[in-house]
């Protein structure tokens, strides 16, 4: 119920109610929650304040509507820690779901100018380029774009880029350890090449994280980028602990 002396609005406290009903599973995901008459009713506020507050965990993908039946309960993000050093294959597999790697492309090309700065090496020397898309329960999760030094890897082009990992093709194959990762993460808008292999809306954000790779002694051998579902995945990153 709401303390209606407690300096909190009321908004902030239906807000909290609600999500402390997702977090403990009282709501559980696709499950349709009463009706906003019957919230209204019980916790005594206005139809504005309500939507409000229904809009808002709309908007952060807790729950959402259905045109002319009402509201229901999201699946929960994944929930991911740092990739440094533990790629996300592994960690969705770790915790249980089913994932599928599709290979999109392999090509050797000559280095783009943007992929060189990253790689430190001439434009318009040979790189292999690598795109894949990682699904999760057969639904579309990220697109992961990989550039490699030809020169580093020759016949790279031969593995078996859908069972392994890149970390353990380039350290196994090639004696590439990662000793340096310089990470980026950051908030983009879907392209539309990208809403087709995600089966999202155009301009819907994605999560992008950026990496450039190197040995110990600081030698790069990848620059990559993967894009992820927003509404699918959020990233936990821990200090100190």
């Amino acid at each position: 119920m709401l303390d209606r002396n407690n300096p909190q609005p009321l908004y902030v406290q239906v807000h909290n109610i609600l999500v402390g009903r997702l977090d403990s599973g009282i709501y559980k995901p696709h499950d349709r929650i009463p009706s906003e008459n019957l919230l209204r009713q019980e916790f005594g506020v206005s139809r504005e304040t309500l939507r409000s507050v229904l809009t808002e965990l709309v908007r952060d993908g807790r729950l959402y509507r259905v045109q002319g039946k009402g509201t229901y309960v999201s699946e929960p993000k994944i929930t991911a820690k740092d990739f440094t050093y533990v790629g996300i294959r592994r960690q969705l597999e770790e915790l249980g779901y089913n994932v599928t790697t599709i290979l999109l492309g392999v090509e050797k090309q000559p280095c783009p100018l943007s992929i060189a700065a990253h790689l430190q090496i001439p434009e318009g020397e040979e790189v292999y380029y690598i795109q894949r898309l990682r699904k999760v329960k057969e639904e579309s999760l990220s697109i992961h774009n990989t550039y490699v030094p030809a020169a580093l890897c020759p016949d790279f082009a031969r593995n078996d880029f859908c069972n392994k990992q890149m970390c353990e093709l380039l350290s196994e194959q090639y004696g590439l350890v990662r000793g340096r990762v310089r990470e980026t993460l950051e908030s983009v808008l879907a392209r539309e090449d990208e809403t087709e292999l995600l089966g999202i809306k155009k301009g819907q954000p994605l999560l992008k994280l950026s990496d450039e790779i190197a040995t110990a002694d600081g030698q790069l051998f990848e620059y990559s980028t993967v894009v992820f579902r927003g509404d699918k995945l959020k990233i936990q990153l821990n200090y100190g602990f």
